[in-house]
């Protein structure tokens, strides 16, 4: 059998570069334990837009000004600012912080290493879920020439003991779980035997869940294969899924169902739709109608669905992360309000081949 134990260590000495930026605030004292944790954390923030200058959702020119001054320095202030805010709300709520990274969202893992050590914070006091399967090339470039790609995919088993050996060092005592990024049916990750042995040793031997996120008109059909695979003694391989899902997409609907009905845990990831939902009218009337912000609605209508998501910010802001943060209670009420819900729904839905391909045109900014 493969063993990992070259590749794997659950605990890292930290060294923290001089040109760390210093964090804001004493998080370790506002921690709340584990131990008054019911359940997962129902909001996670995700490291996307965070850890690298450049990401496809809209506006970010707005909120980051000139894409040339975005340096390293830059960026790690500005996430350290909104996981100070992630924690602080952590703590008012009683809920755990979750925070999700990739190995190509720049340097996200790093960025959250760093501020989970610099601050003291147990691994029991944080959910932290990462992905392997893109490499991040974009140089910490904004715009790269045309066709040239920020990212590229491999989902090799040379690639996954390479990456997972990169995520050890970075955040590898603080990780729950641990997700092939965007599984394809043209990557071949659905049945690499290898990789999926791999994957399987990996939880054995560290403890990390292991899930699958998906993208494409296919994610439905990518879902409901990744439930079939099963690896020794008949145990399922994936123990999560994340998936986009909003009020614009809609088509994975049934295959979330099944998921959930079989215990796989279900994650959301662009809720807003790259922010493209918040302009929809329907969602901007309706919220109105409610008194509420539209990122609250557009996110409550996730974590309402029947099967019982846990979803992703994509907040870049400590303004961003609070008002989305906002859409639990909002959930609640769409809960008991279903005509409200059904109407948003209803009225925001697209085509998905139109949906993909309309988010396939979105730049890099």
């Amino acid at each position: 059998p493969l063993s990992l134990t070259k590749y794997m260590f659950k605990t890292v000495p930290h060294m923290a570069s001089s040109s760390t930026p210093a964090v804001s605030s004493p998080i370790a004292a506002m921690v709340v334990s584990s131990s008054t944790t019911s359940s997962l954390p129902r909001i996670g923030l995700g490291m996307a837009a965070l850890g690298r200058p450049g990401y496809i959702n809209l506006d970010r020119t707005t909120i980051f000004g000139d894409k040339d001054s975005r340096d390293v320095n830059v960026m790690q202030t500005r996430a350290n600012t909104v996981m100070d805010s992630l924690f602080s709300s952590s703590t008012s709520k009683s809920t755990m912080p979750w925070l999700d990274c990739a190995r190509s969202y720049g340097l996200s893992e790093q960025f959250v290493g760093e501020y989970l050590r610099s601050n003291d914070i147990a691994p029991s006091d944080v959910y932290v879920s990462s992905k392997w399967g893109y490499t991040y090339v974009a140089d910490w470039k904004v715009e790269l020439n045309a066709g040239a790609p920020h990212e590229v995919k491999d989902h090799s088993v040379e690639n996954f003991l390479k990456q997972v050996k990169e995520t050890s060092a970075h955040i590898g005592e603080y990780v729950n779980l641990y997700q092939v990024h965007s599984a394809t049916f043209e990557s071949g990750i659905l049945s690499d035997a290898r990789v999926h042995e791999a994957l399987h040793t990996c939880r054995k031997e560290n403890g990390w869940k292991i899930g699958l996120s998906v993208s494409s008109t296919s994610q439905d059909e990518l879902i409901r294969e990744a439930m079939k695979i099963t690896v020794e003694d008949g145990d399922k391989l994936f123990d999560s899924v994340q998936c986009t899902y909003n009020i614009l997409e809609q088509k994975p609907y049934n295959a979330l169902v099944e998921a959930k009905e079989a215990n796989m845990d279900i994650i959301i990831k662009e809720g807003l739709a790259n922010g493209r939902s918040l302009r929809h009218p329907k969602l901007v009337q309706v919220a109105e109608k409610m008194g509420c912000k539209p990122d609250e609605l557009a996110l409550g209508c996730i974590l309402a669905q029947p099967f019982q998501p846990r979803v992703l910010s994509g907040a870049v802001t400590t303004e961003q992360l609070e008002s989305n943060l906002g859409a639990m209670d909002i959930a609640e009420r769409l809960k008991t309000e279903g005509d409200l819900l059904k109407e948003v729904m209803d009225g925001c839905v697209m085509d998905s081949e139109t949906y993909w391909k309309d988010r396939s045109a979105l730049a890099w900014n």
